[in-house]
C-alpha cells in the first residue's frame, strides 16, 4: 500500500555520500542515515526515479529540481532529496555529474527497503532492472506527508519540480 497524505513517514535508512577520493574522484564514505530523524523539524521535499543515468530522470526530473532549487527552497523546502534503489557510489558520482550538489541531496536505497517501505516499489525484473521506484514526490512536513504525486508508466507531470513549487505555493 502506498503511503498516503497524512501519514508518518516509516522508519528506515537512506545512504549518502558526500566526500569524493582526491587521487581519483571517486565517490567514498557512505553514510547510513535515519529518514525520520533527518526529516525532523524540517519541510522535506523527496522525490523518486526509477534509476540513476536513466534518461527522463537525467534529462528532465533530477534537472528540474536544481534549476528549481532556489525557488522550492523559498517557498518552504528546508531540503530536496533524490532517492533511487541505487548504491551511493553511484547516486553521488550522478548528482556529481549533474551539478547537484548544495541543492540536491542524492540518496541511495541499494536494496529498495525504503522504496518498500513507501509503497512505491515497482517490479522491473522482466526489463533487466530488478526492483526500483516509480516516479514519484512527496512533500512531508516534520515526518508527515502533505503531498504525494505517483506517476505511471510514461507520465511526468505530478512529481516535476513546478508542480512541487506551485504545491508548497498553496
Amino acid at each position: 500500500m502506498t503511503i498516503e497524505v497524512g501519514q508518518q513517514i516509516p522508519d528506515g535508512k537512506l545512504t549518502e555520500c558526500v566526500e569524493f577520493d582526491p587521487q581519483n574522484g571517486c565517490p567514498m564514505n557512505p553514510s547510513p542515515m535515519d529518514v525520520r530523524e533527518m526529516a525532523k523539524g524540517k519541510t522535506i521535499v523527496l522525490f523518486t526515479v526509477p534509476g540513476a543515468f536513466t534518461p527522463l530522470c537525467s534529462s528532465q526530473h533530477l534537472p528540474g529540481f536544481i534549476e528549481h532549487a532556489e525557488a522550492l527552497k523559498a517557498a518552504g523546502a528546508d531540503e530536496i532529496w533524490c532517492l533511487a534503489v541505487n548504491d551511493a557510489f553511484v547516486m553521488a558520482a550522478w548528482g556529481r555529474g549533474q551539478k547537484a550538489n548544495g541543492k540536491v541531496r542524492m540518496m541511495a536505497d541499494g536494496s529498495a527497503e525504503y522504496i518498500k517501505a513507501l509503497g512505491l516499489d515497482r517490479d522491473l525484473t522482466g526489463g533487466g532492472m530488478g526492483v526500483r521506484s516509480f516516479r514519484a514526490a512527496l512533500i512531508i512536513t516534520d515526518g508527515e506527508v502533505k503531498y504525494i504525486g505517483v506517476e505511471g508508466s510514461g507520465e511526468f507531470g505530478k512529481s516535476k519540480a513546478e508542480t512541487i513549487l506551485e504545491e508548497l505555493k498553496k
